[in-house]
């Protein structure tokens, strides 16, 4: 049963309507990371109704998360990220199913998992789980929209959506990395997710011009938004 008042300004737009808004209910989607992206995406397709959202992340609250992880709190420090995820994402929207995956993406369980999902966002930190999951998503016909985010620059990009390019023809073969954390601004994280989750609308909608065959560069020091065709 469609809740008309909860979705009642989605209903209102032409394009979603009540068709629309019974789409989103139908839709499958898996979030991977759960942190500074992985927030503002969490809270905006919970609140959507998203019918059913995944969320992996194997890491737990810490204090230095706070200044840009926003669904969390100082009370919930020290308790696992997708578990206290799922939680805001229920208290915001009881009407979705949450599944938590609370350990990492890995080559042995990516396929069994992306294969539950229609679309998967990155929202990692790390370049290892982007090429997992860009390699099972080319299996799975899934489609992968990533995001990322470094001291005052973001990055969104929508790949394996109807015969676009894949993440690894724009940045080529995985190669092993050292990882050193790095500098952002707090607010960051929230536009660039909720530039990936307006994608992950968009594309279960069928509606607008999906970012596919196209990188999307925000720069928040000079609020300059470029679109690179790939």
């Amino acid at each position: 049963m469609l809740d008309k008042d909860r979705y009642s300004r989605h209903i209102l737009l032409n394009n979603i309507g009540i068709e629309g808004q019974k789409k989103l209910k139908k839709a499958k989607v898996l979030i991977v990371g759960a942190g500074g992206l992985g927030s503002p995406i969490i809270q905006y397709l919970s609140a959507a109704g998203i019918g059913r959202l995944g969320i992996m992340d194997k890491d737990i609250v810490d204090v230095s998360n706070l200044q840009r992880q926003v669904i969390y709190k100082e009370s919930q420090i020290g308790e696992k990220k997708a578990v206290c995820a799922k939680l805001f994402a229920q208290e915001l929207n009881s009407e979705i199913d949450i599944s938590v995956y609370d350990f990492d993406l890995n080559d042995e369980n990516a396929l069994d998992i992306i294969s539950n999902y229609d679309i998967v966002v990155g929202a990692t930190d790390n370049y290892k789980s982007r090429y997992i999951i860009d390699k099972t998503c080319k299996i799975t016909n899934s489609v992968f929209v990533n995001g990322s985010i470094g001291e005052f620059e973001g990055q969104v990009g929508v790949f394996n959506f109807k015969n676009s390019v894949c993440y690894s023809d724009i940045f080529g073969e995985y190669e092993s990395e050292i990882e050193h954390p790095k500098g952002v601004l707090g607010v960051l994280p929230g536009i660039i997710g909720s530039i990936q989750a307006t994608e992950v609308l968009k594309i279960i909608l069928e509606i607008g011009d999906v970012l596919a065959s196209k990188l999307l560069i925000f720069d928040a020091l000079s609020m300059n938004t470029r679109i690179i065709e790939l």
